[in-house]
């Protein structure tokens, strides 16, 4: 019953749209899957037919003092979502305040939450907020999104990671000399770098203007496939892992 997070090494790196198919994928696969948007952006819902204003959300509940639990939502055939909920400047507020504790309701219901779920999986925004240094160590892995691009590596090179991370390459473009080197480097420095490439796709654009994760669009396109060969990835080296 893993339970883990996608966060992006900086943003623009596809995290949210990559976290959305992947959890579409592990249902395809038959798996109990609960999606949980981290992210004051408030985007991963929009993947699931959410509008881009999402009125209601876990951590806006937290913030009014509401029950977060009221916020989980079924999509049809997929993954069940807890959304964020896009916050006004008072809920910043409140978040500032608050600091770690804001989540807490949420964090000590994971245990009873991954009874129910075969996979939990968080969307966390690139810029470390403080809530997550709590969660990070109640991950069994933590998936670090990379883009092969010179702002990417130099991000890599600069910052330390939590216990427990590996990278994933995405939106790679086989055309390009620099990503193909850039790729050759990180097999050979990056560690634990997932042996899988997520190529750049128009599939995956298309999907988010659709309001869909990319698998239930197009689930023939290439990206949609090596998302499913992603997710029977994770399902061979994450399952039975315990935190």
């Amino acid at each position: 019953m893993p339970q883990i997070a996608l966060q992006g090494v900086r943003g623009g790196v596809g995290t949210t749209s990559l976290c959305a198919g992947l959890g579409w994928a592990l249902a395809a696969l038959g798996e109990r899957v609960l999606l949980i948007d981290g992210s004051p952006v408030s985007q991963l819902g929009v993947h699931f037919n959410l509008p881009a204003q999402q009125d209601n959300g876990w951590m806006k509940a937290l913030c009014e003092g509401g029950d977060w639990q009221h916020s989980g939502l079924r999509y049809p055939d997929g993954p069940d979502l807890l959304p964020h909920g896009v916050l006004s400047h008072q809920h910043a507020l409140t978040i500032a305040r608050q600091n770690e504790a804001i989540a807490a309701p949420l964090l000590q219901a994971l245990p009873d939450l991954r009874a129910r779920y075969q996979w939990i999986i968080f969307d966390l925004p690139a810029d470390t907020l403080p809530w997550h240094e709590t969660l990070y160590p109640m991950l069994d892995s933590l998936l670090c999104v990379t883009q092969p691009d010179a702002n990417c590596h130099l991000r890599l090179s600069q910052r330390q990671f939590p216990a427990r991370t590996r990278f994933i390459i995405n939106q790679f473009n086989a055309n390009s000399r620099l990503q193909q080197d850039l790729h050759q480097l990180w097999m050979a420095s990056l560690n634990p770098l997932i042996p899988l490439l997520i190529h750049r796709d128009e599939a995956l654009a298309e999907a988010l203007m659709m309001k869909q994760p990319v698998g239930e669009y197009r689930p023939h396109a290439l990206v949609s496939e090596e998302i499913i060969t992603l997710a029977s990835w994770l399902l061979l080296n994450l399952n039975g892992v315990s935190s």
